[in-house]
Formats: C-alpha cells, structure tokens, sequence
C-alpha cells in the first residue's frame, strides 16, 4: 500500500470516516480483478492530493461488516465521506481521468 493511504477496518471505521477531510474508501479485495487495476490508480490519487482527501482501503474479506453495513454489492467499489456521512459513490473499475473528474468537487 502506498505511504499516503490508510488501511480501514470494521474496528476504526467511524473514526476514519469523521475526520476534518473527506476520505476517500477503496473497497477491494485481493482476488478481484478490476480492483488490482484501480488500487494504483487510487494510490496516486492519495499521494496527489493528500491536502484535500485523505485516503483508505478496506478489504472486504478482512472487514465483512463495515462492506455490509454500508451496502456495498460489488467490489471496487470507491465512496466518498464526509464528516461521517456518503457523499458520491463510484462502483467499478475506471481510468484516473475519469475518477478526478467525479471526484473533483471534492479536490478544489
């Protein structure tokens, strides 16, 4: 895992989530395809612009709960909160000029 992103866990999750900065959750898993093409991309992402996002992956075999609790169908599965509350919710695998593009009112 890259420097500038966290790893979340069923245990930490409120926490992580009500921070100062809206974070950023990677939901992936070690077997999934499409989410080993995404975690790069999104490791980026949390080097880039770590002033404005903070960012985490949760591996949902390791942490079923917090996946279950917030509804998460399909992996990956990117969501954006903020003070504790889903702000965007971005489901699959997508190149990193088109996640800046959704997460951009979150990087201005």
């Amino acid at each position: 895992m890259a420097e500038n992103t966290l790893t979340a866990t069923d245990e930490a999750f409120n926490d992580l989530i009500n921070g100062d900065k809206p974070v950023l959750v990677d939901f992936w898993a070690e077997w999934c395809g499409p989410c080993r093409m995404v975690g790069p991309i999104v490791d980026e992402i949390a080097g880039e612009h770590a002033d404005k996002l903070s960012v985490a992956k949760l591996n949902v075999d390791e942490n079923p709960q917090t996946a279950m609790e917030y509804d998460v169908m399909s992996i990956p599965t990117l969501i954006v909160y903020q003070d504790g509350i889903e702000k965007k919710r971005i489901v699959g695998a997508r190149p990193k000029h088109a996640l800046l593009q959704e997460l951009e009112e979150f990087l201005n």
